[in-house]
This record gives structure tokens, C-alpha cells and sequence, in this order.
């Protein structure tokens, strides 16, 4: 049987993290882990203030939602996690926040298209918006398993907040600070109504062919191939 425990481990503290750098408020958000060699992933609780988390609050489940271990009733926002997990065998760790500058974007509906090559490198070529579902529901599992394609990090949930990606969950959560800091200087450049410039095409798509490739190696690390 696998031991869930670090990854449960890794779970608070990148919770704690991300509550104490004001991405994460109280119970909002959640996020996941990816079980090594298992077809299964560690969540957040439901309606558990992150302060007060323990290892032993997170819930393992399977990717058809069965409970593994844990006696918490999972996050609500579980079923769009594993719907990450089975499209993208990249992503080992998903961030979702209600973190306040990218979610001005979502309710004035603006993606953030290609700023800074940075944001291209570890993000995408752009963060769009995903049409709006609501919480906890298969509509909003839908609309953004519809994304998925694009092999962006991150997206923006019309009407609610942000979700990130990433191979680990370090990665996931520097992509939720890269999200934030783009979506804030995005807003301030909308706000001089004046026009926003993007980075070349060229440096888009170099940019983006280097995130692929780290795309196409976790993925051959998740299936045991050294790339």
C-alpha cells in the first residue's frame, strides 16, 4: 500500500504557504498532489481554516473520487482535480485560489494575453478565461477540462478565481505568485487606457516550445521513463 503520508505533508505546508502570502483566505481554494505511482491524488479538506490544518485533515482519493484514506469530507472542488490529472500527465500538483488580482480579471473578463516571456515560460501563451460553471459542479469541471488542450499552467475562472498547474508543488505554487504579479501589472497598464504591448511572436512561441518540453519530461517521469 502506497504511504500517503508526505504527500499529505506537502499538502499543509504549501496550504500555510499560500494562506500566509494571501492567496489562500480562510477556507477558500484548495489544492492537490498528485500520489507518486498511483492513480490517485491528495486534497484539501472541505470548509477546513488552513491555520488549523493537519496531515492527517487531507483526504487521498482515486481518481473516480473514491476515498483512500482520510475521514474529512474532501474539497468540493475535487472531481476538477482529477479531471487535471487525467488529462494532463504533466501536472502533478493544482493550485485553485481565489487570489484577488486575477480574480478582477475574472469578473471584467479579460484574459492576459503574452506580457513578459517569463509568464509564456511557465504559464502559457496566454491565461484565458474559463467560461463559468458553478462551484463544485460538472459544468465547471467541463468548461475547464475544455482548456486543457492548450497546455497552459493556469487559467482563470470566470465569476470565481484562478487554478494553476504545475510537475510539483512548488512549481504550482510559484505559477500561482507569476499568475498574481501578471494579472496586477495587467490591470494597471488597462487602467492607463493607453495600448498594451505583448512580447514578439517569435519569443512567445521559443518561450513556449521550452515549457512543452518540461511538459513532455514530466510526463515520461510520471510513467517511469527517464527522459
Amino acid at each position: 500500500m502506497a504511504n500517503f503520508g508526505p504527500s499529505k505533508q506537502e499538502i499543509v505546508a504549501a496550504a500555510q504557504r499560500l494562506s500566509a502570502r494571501g492567496h489562500l483566505v480562510a477556507t477558500g481554494g484548495n489544492l492537490s498532489v498528485r500520489i507518486p505511482g498511483a492513480a490517485a491524488f491528495a486534497v484539501t479538506p472541505s470548509d477546513l481554516d488552513y491555520a488549523a490544518m493537519t496531515p492527517d485533515d487531507v483526504v487521498v482519493l482515486d481518481l473516480d473520487l473514491a476515498v483512500l484514506e482520510g475521514t474529512r469530507k474532501p474539497s468540493i472542488e475535487s472531481s476538477l482535480h482529477a479531471a487535471v490529472y487525467r488529462a494532463r500527465p504533466d501536472v502533478h500538483a493544482v493550485v485553485h485560489t481565489h487570489q484577488p488580482y486575477a480574480s478582477a480579471l475574472a469578473l471584467v473578463d479579460a484574459p492576459i494575453p503574452a506580457l513578459f516571456d517569463e509568464q509564456v515560460r511557465f504559464l502559457g501563451r496566454s491565461v484565458e478565461i474559463v467560461r463559468y460553471g458553478p462551484s463544485g459542479t460538472a459544468l465547471l469541471r467541463h468548461q475547464l477540462a475544455r482548456r486543457l488542450g492548450s497546455r497552459a499552467n493556469a487559467y482563470i475562472l470566470r465569476n470565481h478565481g484562478a487554478v494553476c498547474l504545475g510537475a510539483d508543488l512548488v512549481r504550482a505554487e510559484n505559477n500561482v505568485e507569476l499568475l498574481e504579479k501578471c494579472a496586477l501589472t495587467y490591470l494597471i497598464a488597462l487602467c492607463t487606457e493607453r495600448k498594451v504591448s505583448r512580447i514578439p511572436l517569435v519569443v512567445r512561441e521559443v518561450a513556449f516550445h521550452k515549457l512543452k518540453k518540461d511538459q513532455e519530461a514530466a510526463a515520461l517521469r510520471a510513467a517511469g521513463v527517464r527522459p
